[in-house]
């Protein structure tokens, strides 16, 4: 059997050691509390990565079709964030 691929936010949630600067720490338990400090470390992560899929996609189409207006780019984040807010879902990192 293969190994399972799990989009961006989904899979079972699984142990990591993070370190962060203490004041960011001390940030995030003010703002979130000490119980959903995980969930917010992963939502900031999961905007990142999706972020850099995104970037990922637009350079990759500027490399082949040329440079894109800004307005243009605007309207595709738009665009992704609304098809991808509908399927619940985002591509698989990588």
């Amino acid at each position: 059997m293969g190994e399972t691929t799990y989009s961006i936010g989904e899979g079972p949630a699984t142990r990591v050691s993070l370190s962060l600067p203490e004041g960011t720490a001390e940030a995030i338990r003010a703002r979130v509390g000490k119980r959903e400090f995980s969930a917010f470390i992963a939502e900031a992560v999961e905007r990142e990565l999706r972020g850099q899929v995104l970037d990922e996609y637009l350079a990759d189409y500027e490399s082949r079709k040329g440079q894109v207006s800004e307005q243009a780019r605007q309207r595709a984040r738009q665009v992704f964030d609304e098809v991808f807010a509908e399927e619940a879902e985002w591509p698989a990192a990588g």
